[in-house]
């Protein structure tokens, strides 16, 4: 497990500033925050080498794009055996639809977040691929209504 990093004031509002628009030039980024703009440049630049600043990307409308479904797929494995565990990872990390896949303690081993175009396209994912995968061994799909808050930026302000 990584080290935090020790932030001061101007850092986190640098941060926050970058969590709200990452394609912030650093003169910009400067007069939000109240800083020069070499002063941005080198606490972002310090920031992105820590890790603290992981990427920069848009921030996309999945339903514009014609993805009008999210789905939480809760799924229990077949064995608990770090091999098992590996075969199971490696099958999410190839399959676009899943956006997030989270370990859980409970019922279920992982919860994993999916975009999906429409219900052919989910029991495609969930028939064809997730049940007969052998690291698997039940499934189960809660399909999102409405989302009512969706919000990544995280509170350090």
């Amino acid at each position: 497990m990584q080290e935090s990093v020790t932030l001061d004031s101007a850092d986190l509002k640098l941060l926050s500033a970058l969590q709200d628009n990452g394609a912030m030039t650093n003169q910009e980024l400067a007069e939000a925050v109240h800083l020069s703009p070499s002063q941005c440049s080198r606490r972002r630049q310090r920031l992105e080498q820590a890790g603290v600043i992981r990427r920069y990307r848009a921030d996309l409308d999945p339903v514009k794009l014609g993805f009008g479904i999210t789905v939480f797929i809760f799924v229990a494995l077949a064995t608990h055996s770090r091999n098992n565990a590996a075969r199971f990872r490696d099958l999410v990390a190839r399959l676009p639809a899943i956006q997030e896949t989270h370990a859980l303690t409970g019922d279920s081993d992982y919860l994993l977040k999916v975009a999906v175009k429409d219900l052919p396209a989910l029991s495609a994912l969930v028939n064809d691929v997730l049940l007969p995968h052998e690291s698997v061994e039940r499934v189960k799909s809660s399909i999102v209504l409405e989302t009512l808050k969706h919000d990544p930026r995280l509170p350090i302000g």
